[in-house]
């Protein structure tokens, strides 16, 4: 099958890259030594530049998992940590990253992959940025390669920057601007002003969603496709302030491009323990099912990221063991004192109908959901929506600790359901990481490891089609930019429709800007970046001048002093700054400033001939360095060295 094919090229993706810019450095500012082939022969051909963009595609979905088979810390996790939405839970690392307002410095706590890979982010994105340039650069250098053919892949160049630079300038603000494959190394770069950056990457992307075919005129699935840039280009507007345009895109994607919410049951039944854990069929459950997120019949996904189990070049998400609670260890106990099993299927103790590790996964809770996240997030109009489908445990869809059974065959209280308290006595020592509820629906991934080993104990969760847009996602983004034109009636009609779909009780009979992103956080959760998506939005509301939920007003120039993002961590998350939770010495704390990350020192470093400019609240912040406030000037400057 096609489909196929595109997972087996990407072994000759791989090689072909890997010789290419073997010399490429971890940190972008540092000079690259010469490749051994030139570059110019190389990418002399169209199977040059069809290896290099499906290296872009393949290392997009990295993000979400990791570019390594690693059992922890994925990169989303820390774009989860630095959220309303959850912490970090690693109570068993003296290093656990929790104390944020003082750990996260320009040369600590950026590097630590075991606790953050805030590192990750800056490393691979200039990667990913650099695969991008790779294509615009070269790409002049094929022969006899017609204007469409040209295009298509320029356009999907651009999508790769652009979604690069998006994640930059909202991660970390103000930073260099990369747009070519140098010739020599270059070592006097300037920041680059995100406003600037925003400019550039809105005007390539208007010109992507000219470019770049639909999906159904691709050969292949996971592609970059039209609906993928019309979706990105709508960010771009929405970050720079043009609510129109941002809802004329909307409106294409949404009436006119083939997509549609899926609102009934579709595809493949994967019901993996229907003994122990027994699933109702119902669409939000089929749409999160990785059998499902690809097929023709699904017409809500516009961009997913291909990742099968038994292709070239897979990564398995680990998604139970990252993100799941860790029930297994001995801080969570019986009434009698007696932790739960989790034994293979040979052990003489295994009984199928309370075998916890076959039906969620044994996890270690990476990240934990705040308060918020498992409760207060699903009350609309004062009620708690038992109907929505996302946070629904009885068909079971959303998973609470008390739905467990104890499983200890030697238990007094086996085949008894969870509980936290015995009486007024705590049964569990561990809250940040052994007790809170999840989504079932969204981590649960079968573990063909697990599923073939009889003595395993381990359902860490396997490879996966994941998502990187959906058309739901599209309606919250129009409903975004009719709120900052003030069609509040507009923007809750949207929000309805994806509350709708997912079969709620309680509808909206007016939004602000708190309940969008709270539909977000339903909706989107483990799929948006949250961090950087909530940096967007602070920076659209500033833009608009239009007031939160709780009346407060922001400007764009006092962002790292006063942002939308910071105001819902500090009304959302009960870890920091409000409770002041210490675990290992370490207080969960974060401020404004936090809101952009630092600059890693490193990299300023590295720029030996130049300065680059530090965001302010960290060590070496300095407003008086200069820096690009065009991006034209940027560019013209990347030849001098």
């Amino acid at each position: 099958m096609k489909r196929n094919n595109f997972y087996i090229s990407v072994l000759f993706v791989i090689g072909i890259i890997s010789i290419t810019l073997s010399g490429c450095s971890k940190d972008f500012l540092k000079p690259d030594p010469l490749s051994f082939y030139e570059p110019d022969l190389t990418f002399s051909t169209r199977s040059g530049l069809d290896a290099t963009i499906a290296l872009a595609d393949r290392h997009l979905r990295t993000y979400w998992s990791h570019l390594e088979t690693r059992d922890i810390s994925v990169p989303i996790s820390t774009e989860y940590m630095l959220s309303d939405l959850a912490v970090s839970g690693k109570t068993d690392d003296g290093n656990i990253f929790a104390d944020i307002t003082t750990r996260l410095t320009p040369t600590d706590g950026i590097n630590d992959n075991d606790v953050n890979m805030i590192g990750f982010f800056w490393n691979q994105t200039y990667m990913g940025i650099k695969y991008a340039n790779t294509i615009i650069s070269f790409i002049d250098n094929v022969p006899d390669l017609d204007e469409q053919s040209k295009q298509e892949y320029l356009g999907r160049a651009y999508f790769h920057r652009a979604f690069r630079y998006m994640a930059l300038c909202f991660q970390y603000g103000d930073v260099p601007l990369v747009t070519k494959i140098l010739e020599v190394p270059k070592q006097n770069y300037k920041s680059t002003s995100k406003q600037a950056i925003l400019e550039m990457i809105t005007a390539d992307m208007e010109k992507a969603v000219e470019w770049v075919p639909d999906q159904s005129q691709m050969e292949y699935i996971g592609m970059i496709n039209k609906g993928a840039c019309r979706q990105l280009l709508i960010k771009c507007y929405l970050a720079t302030g043009q609510w129109d345009k941002a809802i004329a895109q909307a409106n294409i994607l949404i009436d006119q491009s083939g997509y549609s919410l899926m609102t009934s049951t579709f595809g493949t039944f994967d019901n993996p323990s229907p003994v122990n854990w027994p699933v109702t069929r119902n669409v939000i459950w089929d749409l999160h099912r990785p059998v499902n997120k690809a097929i023709g019949a699904n017409k809500e996904v516009i961009l997913v990221m291909p990742n099968r189990e038994g292709s070239d070049a897979t990564i398995r998400y680990k998604s139970m063991r990252n993100w799941g609670p860790m029930w297994n260890q001995a801080a969570l106990k019986s009434p009698s004192g007696k932790v739960l099993l989790s034994v293979g299927k040979t052990d003489s103790r295994y009984r199928a109908e309370y075998d916890i590790n076959g039906s969620i996964g044994r996890g270690i809770g990476m990240i934990r959901p705040t308060h918020f996240a498992q409760f207060g997030l699903w009350a609309v109009n004062g009620v708690d929506d038992a109907m929505d489908l996302r946070h629904n445990s009885s068909v079971g869809n959303w998973a609470r600790m008390e739905m467990l059974k104890y499983n200890d065959p030697t238990d007094p209280y086996y085949g008894q359901n969870l509980r936290l308290y015995d009486g007024s006595k705590l049964l569990c020592t561990d809250t940040i990481r052994s007790w809170y509820n999840w989504p079932h629906y969204k981590i649960y991934i079968d573990d063909p490891v697990f599923q073939a080993t009889p003595t395993s104990n381990r359902n860490d969760g396997g490879a996966a089609d994941w998502y990187c847009y959906r058309l739901a996602e599209t309606y919250l983004l129009r409903a975004e930019a009719q709120f900052y034109k003030g069609n509040i009636q507009l923007a809750t009609d949207d929000v309805n429709m994806v509350r709708s779909r997912a079969q709620c009780s309680q509808l909206y009979t007016t939004v602000n800007i708190g309940d969008i992103v709270n539909e977000r956080a339903r909706e989107l959760y483990l799929e948006e970046w949250r961090h950087m998506e909530l940096s967007r939005i602070s920076y659209s509301l500033a833009l608009s001048n239009k007031p939160d939920e709780w009346g407060n007003t922001y400007q764009v120039e006092n962002l790292s002093n006063n942002n939308y993002w910071y105001q819902r961590i500090q009304h959302y998350n009960d870890y920091y700054n409000k409770n002041r939770v210490t675990v290992r010495n370490r207080s969960y704390t974060i401020a404004a400033n936090n809101i952009y990350w630092p600059i890693p020192q490193k990299s300023i470093n590295s720029n030996i001939l130049g300065k680059l400019r530090q965001n302010p609240g960290y060590s070496g912040h300095d407003a008086n360095i200069e820096m690009w406030d065009n991006w034209q000037d940027a560019v013209a400057d990347e030849d001098t060295n």
